[in-house]
């Protein structure tokens, strides 16, 4: 069972996808102008999208994929491209609305089901790798170990996720919003300290048969994450 803090967190980010900022995802995750801080962003999460495929196999051919947050599904179709059978949750059924209309209509071999829901429900069952891309990012540091564990019990080989780190820049950024809000600002991203992720991780006896693997920062203007690996001993 997830703490009430998680539960608590995972009802605010819902509202804010769902509802209150729906459009400018919509807008973000396709080709449409947008601002240039925005279009930082854009950049960002294209080549953090990328940083995440890279960990995983070209060939997924036969492999199931669990896309932990999937947005607008941007992942989703190019790890189906690969040819894996994918399942492609978020909390969101406004943005999976999204992702479906834009579905190719040729994904080769591969496949997707599009689902709203809990990307740490068991009952999606097990898959060979999951992918949590910018889905962690708005938990405290013991949500966050308590969210991977649970993917870890759904993985058998491995968990690729990424973090806010606790940077200068991050922490500018942080203060900008807090000084001039606007309510189509996303729900506060909490960052954390590499060192203290990885203490952490290693701490927990859950995650004893797991291992870092690699890793990638990637820094766009107004978007900063950092993509780790996770592999099972």
């Amino acid at each position: 069972m997830m703490s009430d803090s998680y539960l608590e967190r995972r009802g605010e980010i819902e509202t804010y996808f769902d509802r209150t900022a729906a459009h400018t995802w919509q807008r973000l995750t396709s080709d449409a102008p947008v601002s240039g801080i925005r279009a930082t962003v854009r950049a960002g999460r294209d080549r953090m999208r990328a940083t995440l495929l890279s960990f995983l196999p070209q060939d997924l051919r036969g492999a199931r994929i669990l896309d932990a947050g999937c947005g607008t599904g941007a992942l989703a179709v190019e790890a189906a491209k690969r040819g894996a059978d994918v399942t492609a949750v978020d909390i969101s059924p406004t943005l999976i609305g999204i992702a479906k209309e834009r579905l190719p209509e040729k994904l080769g071999q591969g496949r997707i089901h599009f689902m709203a829901g809990d990307m740490l429900d068991k009952k999606l069952g097990t898959f060979d790798h999951i992918v949590a891309m910018d889905s962690l990012i708005h938990y405290s540091l013991p949500d966050m170990i308590g969210m991977l564990t649970r993917l870890t019990e759904m993985s058998r080989s491995g968990v690729h996720f990424t973090y806010a780190p606790r940077t200068p820049a991050l922490a500018a950024m942080h203060f900008v919003g807090k000084a001039f809000p606007r309510s189509d600002r996303s729900p506060r991203i909490v960052p954390h300290a590499t060192t203290s992720l990885y203490k952490d991780i290693s701490r927990s006896e859950q995650l004893a048969d797991w291992r870092l693997g690699r890793n990638a920062r990637v820094s766009s203007g107004f978007y900063i994450s950092h993509a780790q690996e996770l592999k099972r001993t």
